[in-house]
């Protein structure tokens, strides 16, 4: 029995990578072997990336906090310390953003918690 091959389902599979590598530079782009290695590392920083978010999310909302508490003579640990032992659930996403956003509510906690 002869050799069968799937050419339709292979060259689909190749279709579908180069459609998603398009847009990048040279052969990254149209050549099947490049443009493979291309997509599996983008998939690879992807899903390194999707975590490093989240840290580097809370260490910018850890220095609006920060910068705001350090404006009434609080520093971040003091303020972070005094929320806990007063039980306020405040995250830090929230915070940062009453910091930013609206600075008279901000004011509002920094001082009920001195």
């Amino acid at each position: 029995m002869p050799r069968s091959v799937n050419s339709v389902a292979s060259r689909a599979r190749r279709k579908k990578i180069l459609k998603k590598t398009r847009g990048n530079f040279l052969s990254r782009k149209n050549v099947w072997t490049v443009a493979k290695n291309t997509y599996e590392k983008g998939l690879t920083y992807a899903y390194r990336d999707r975590r490093a978010k989240k840290r580097e999310f809370r260490a910018l909302w850890i220095q609006r906090i920060n910068a705001a508490s350090r404006q009434y003579g609080l520093s971040y640990s003091q303020f972070m310390g005094r929320l806990a032992k007063q039980n306020i659930g405040l995250n830090r996403k929230v915070l940062a953003d009453l910091a930013m956003n609206n600075p008279e509510a901000f004011r509002a906690i920094v001082e009920s918690v001195k």
